[in-house]
């Protein structure tokens, strides 16, 4: 069975443009919506997990590959979506979970996590070997050289893994890679800077090393498989900013992709975006729109307004969920996940704690208090009437979805709807059958 990314290439070069968003989230909200949606129009859908999220030691969200697998897959059952047409991704492997330990450990961990992911059925595998790990100099640029032989061994580790797996399941899919050195920081900017677009002379020395280096390693034949390289294209976002698309200054670079026909761009930080920006993209090779903040951001945005109708319908205050102060004290109690992003003083920190493009309070949505304020909050909501006119207030879209018939005034159908409004976006960049449907309406 062909890799559904190998498909995508092979439509490219025949003049049709193809292209796939990648959701990059494990937030359950946001997966069942991505999948309903998903099943709405036939869609296939990239699901990814990231190195920091799924390991083999558990990762801050306490899965390994196989078990992350079996959760997605418990959700497309559940709601009757097409196991098939579902790729799953692992982004960022490599070391960047083990950077404190020397390479040779470091390289160890990263190969046994692709090795679990391969064995779990992930079909599009991110070698993301570009930072440094404890035994490198800290004063020299890591060269293309030591990125792509350690991507090598990951290349061969997964290679390996394949093999066992087919032996169990002949109708295994192979996976593909996704190579690239200049990959931006995962869940957006920590800090000020000016973008440097990716030069078309770096991307065609990531290129060539990596080929050269595999052949030299004995895995020329492996790089049929290599679909993808990451680039920074000009994307990025921050607490309040966002920097747009713009395909004029990165046209030298799409330029020098034509000369690549069996490679497309991964682009990371495409998050909030526009639906006109993601086209653009998607035109200009960038082929693969990865997004993951955009779509926890959205579920935030539909608790934070549920959580304020509830102060105004509910009276009493010992029966309401206080989601957002739960929210605020659990961040606050364990800083690690939003401390280093967020910058200014306590009062900036408390407001990019709410609201920050970056939304670093999704690490703490899974935590068992946050989990039972959410619980607590859509119950409540499903207990009372929420008149239409609140619901304009804090959901416009949603709105004109429930006055004319096309959506429940019921709390879960909502928060998946608005979420789907970031999804739709990404659809409209990529899907031609979202451009004649008359979903997309703004």
């Amino acid at each position: 069975m062909k890799n559904l990314l190998i498909d995508m290439l092979e439509k490219r070069n025949a003049g049709i443009n193809a292209a796939y968003p990648s959701y990059c989230s494990a937030n359950k909200f946001v997966i069942e919506a991505i999948l309903i949606q998903g099943k709405r129009f036939g869609d296939a859908i990239i699901i990814e997990s990231t190195s920091n999220q799924v390991n083999q030691f558990g990762g801050y969200l306490g899965m390994t590959p196989m078990e992350f697998k079996d959760y997605v897959y418990e959700i497309a059952d559940r709601v009757g979506f097409d196991k098939s047409k579902l790729i799953l991704g692992g982004d960022h492997l490599g070391p960047q979970p083990w950077q404190d330990l020397p390479e040779s450990e470091a390289l160890e961990n990263s190969v046994e996590l692709v090795r679990q992911c391969v064995l779990a059925g992930y079909t599009k595998i991110h070698l993301d070997t570009s930072m440094r790990v404890a035994d490198d100099d800290i004063n020299t640029k890591l060269s293309t050289e030591t990125i792509a032989r350690r991507g090598g061994v990951m290349l061969k580790a997964a290679e390996d893994a394949f093999a066992e797996l087919k032996k169990d399941n002949p109708d295994a899919v192979h996976p593909v890679y996704v190579i690239g050195s200049e990959v931006p920081i995962p869940g957006g900017a920590q800090e000020e800077s000016k973008i440097q677009i990716t030069t078309p002379e770096d991307f065609r020395d990531t290129v060539d090393t990596y080929e050269r280096v595999f052949n030299e390693m004995g895995l020329g034949d492996k790089w049929k498989h290599v679909v993808a390289v990451v680039v920074q294209p000009g994307v990025e976002f921050g607490d309040d900013e966002v920097d747009a698309y713009d395909r004029g200054a990165a046209i030298m670079l799409v330029r020098e992709l034509e000369k690549y026909p069996n490679l497309v761009f991964e682009g990371h930080s495409t998050d909030y975006q526009t639906p006109r920006k993601l086209a653009q993209m998607a035109e200009d090779g960038i082929a693969i729109l990865k997004v993951g903040p955009a779509l926890t951001f959205a579920m935030r945005e539909a608790m934070f307004g549920y959580a304020m109708i509830e102060k105004d319908l509910i009276e009493d205050e010992e029966k309401r969920s206080n989601f957002i102060e739960i929210l605020d004290k659990e961040m606050l109690a364990d800083p690690k996940d939003w401390k280093k992003y967020y910058k200014g003083n306590e009062e900036e920190q408390r407001i990019a704690r709410k609201y920050s493009f970056s939304d670093r309070c999704r690490y703490y949505m899974s935590r068992p208090e946050v989990v039972k304020a959410t619980e607590k909050l859509i119950e409540n909501i499903e207990g009372v009437k929420v008149p239409l006119s609140m619901i304009h207030q804090f959901f416009p879209n949603q709105y004109i979805r429930i006055r004319d018939g096309r959506l429940n005034n019921e709390p879960r159908a909502v928060i998946f709807d608005h979420i789907m409004d970031v999804i739709d976006d990404y659809n409209y960049a990529t899907k031609h059958n979202y451009m004649i449907s008359g979903v997309f309406v703004r």
